[in-house]
């Protein structure tokens, strides 16, 4: 995912307490390799090699050694840098350029910003802000709960009450992530999922019948979670639609690839009658001792083996 300086600070200016030195006009230029660079050897003058795709992060000891030098070789030394490729400087500890650097970096285009965070907490959360914003993500028609503490998926056909179903797991103490649309981005680093709702519809529910439902409003902030890793996808199927192929044994192991990960997937009938809430709160328990290796099937087939075997002949 292509991101731009304006992506990263939208996102960090918070979360690093960023405030922008120069160049409000260049935040357009994209992060080609979304990490971050300390340019010890390169304020030197030695430039091979020189990581000039990531921002480049300037700390105390980068910034002690600029001021031991003449300013006209500070600004030397930071437009060697410029012609190699630099783009974006960060000072830590609320520290910045000198005047005629910086005056060099608005007349280049160049984007400086510091930050009141040590060194060390400013590179670790820029990295944390950049790979968030280079991870892969889609958005996936379906209802995100938190239900006992399992980030689970509900999706469906239209009208099949997957809303209606998380409505009632939320009034047992679950919690909503997103309803209808889920935004779904992956950790690449660990190989797993996060979902979390859209910007606009974080907090609401949709209900046929009812219209549209503050959930914080009406259950409070403990109903509501702004994101949660994606641990089970559970589809609602018509029983009319799988009747011929539902595996009443929940022998086999089914499971959904989103984003070239494969999360464990339990497809439940949809018929009247039935109780979808009680249901998907079963199914999340039994996915949860599935991977702690428990196998109902194997436990009762067990059971049975060894009642036949104690009971007489004839």
């Amino acid at each position: 995912m292509e991101v731009s300086l304006a992506d990263f600070y939208r996102v960090g200016k918070e979360r690093l307490s960023l405030t922008l030195l120069s160049s409000f006009g260049s935040l357009d230029k994209v992060i080609r390799e979304p990490a971050v660079n300390r340019p010890g050897l390169a304020l030197t003058g030695f430039l091979q090699p020189f990581a000039s795709d990531r921002i480049q992060l300037v700390g105390m000891a980068e910034k002690a050694y600029m001021q031991s030098l003449p300013p006209e070789t500070q600004v030397e030394r930071f437009a060697a840098m410029v012609d190699a490729g630099a783009f974006c400087f960060i000072f830590a500890n609320n520290a910045a350029p000198e005047p005629s650097s910086l005056a060099m970096a608005e007349e280049r285009g160049v984007v400086i910003m510091n930050s009141p965070l040590p060194t060390r907490e400013l590179a670790a959360q820029a990295i944390f802000v950049l790979e968030r914003l280079a991870a892969p993500r889609l958005s996936m028609y379906g209802t995100m709960i938190e239900v006992s503490g399992v980030g689970v998926m509900i999706e469906g056909d239209p009208g099949m009450g997957k809303s209606e179903t998380a409505l009632g797991l939320i009034k047992r103490g679950n919690a909503l992530i997103s309803d209808d649309l889920t935004c779904i981005r992956k950790d690449v680093g660990n190989n797993c999922l996060f979902a979390s709702a859209s910007d606009a519809t974080a907090g609401y529910m949709e209900i046929r019948g009812v219209g549209i439902v503050n959930v914080c409003r009406i259950f409070g902030a403990w109903a509501i979670r702004d994101e949660k890793r994606l641990e089970l996808v559970i589809t609602f199927r018509r029983l009319s639609e799988i009747r011929d192929t539902v595996d009443r044994l929940g022998q086999r192991r089914a499971f959904k690839e989103i984003l070239g990960v494969k999360i464990p997937n339990i497809i439940i009938p949809v018929s009247a009658g039935r109780d979808m809430v009680n249901l998907v709160e079963v199914a999340v328990q039994t996915h949860k001792l599935a991977s702690a290796g428990y196998d109902p099937v194997k436990e009762l087939s067990e059971h049975l083996r060894i009642r036949a075997e104690r009971t007489p002949n004839g």
